[in-house]
């Protein structure tokens, strides 16, 4: 008796949690469950003309996503900084470091095409792997290139760009790499910090890669003052 019992549990913990199939790299996870539509709401809005301020904690929202390039790892132990370097650090497509995309422009990766889509965050970190499912893209073993523009009301010195990231990610203003997040990590906000910046009166691009191999990927980003206080009197526009 003892040993139907725990056949039959067995049985209904492997039909309460079953795997997806495989993904590559060859690891497993659960499914993702409640969705009936692939979508990429609630998590995000299309980004409008109106500039868009940083939330009450100062975390940028408005950001240009583009679909996911294929970079399978079977582990996120090989993110080391020679590694991102290498492969975050490159140009994938002409003009990638150089032009500020729009909305819908179409650019080609190791022969597939991928678009850009300007986006909204409705949580103050940019939840990676929902734009991905939710397009119907790959969601693991990816990279994910991000670039929005900040606008300053005044120059603004000693700034620090904090950065939190699942799982490993490199950042630039203005064209100059100003922090790298190597490792196997989970997302905490202000993980990483720069050292100071100078933030420009008007237009500062910020440009960002996000490499994942199995598990969520998501990122959030802010700048804070000499205090560690967030800095709010900016806006994002494109």
């Amino acid at each position: 008796m003892n040993n139907v019992r725990s056949m039959a549990l067995i049985a209904l913990l492997v039909c309460a949690f079953p795997f997806c199939a495989a993904q590559p790299g060859g690891a497993r996870f659960l499914p993702v469950t409640g969705d009936t539509t692939r979508s990429i709401a609630p998590y995000f809005t299309p980004a409008t003309s109106s500039p868009k301020a940083p939330d009450a904690d100062g975390f940028l929202q408005r950001w240009l996503l583009l679909e996911p390039i294929s970079k399978p790892n079977r582990s996120n132990t090989v993110f080391t900084d020679s590694y991102l370097w290498k492969n975050l650090d490159t140009a994938y497509y002409p003009n990638q470091f150089t032009k500020i995309p729009h909305d819908g422009e179409k650019v080609t990766v190791d022969g597939k095409e991928l678009a850009w889509h300007a986006l909204d965050a409705t949580n103050f970190n940019v939840k990676l792997f929902r734009f991905a499912y939710g397009l119907e893209k790959q969601t693991y073993g990816v990279l994910f290139l991000a670039a929005t523009v900040v606008n300053s009301p005044r120059e603004m010195k000693n700034v620090r760009l904090a950065v939190g990231s699942n799982s490993a990610s490199m950042w630039w203003l203005d064209g100059k790499e100003v922090l790298i997040l190597s490792g196997d990590r989970r997302m905490v906000m202000d993980d990483c910090v720069s050292n100071c910046l100078t933030l420009h009166k008007g237009r500062n691009v910020i440009r960002g890669a996000v490499t994942n191999g199995p598990g969520l990927s998501d990122f959030c980003v802010r700048f804070i003052d000499e205090n560690g206080d967030p800095i709010k009197d900016l806006s994002l526009n494109f």
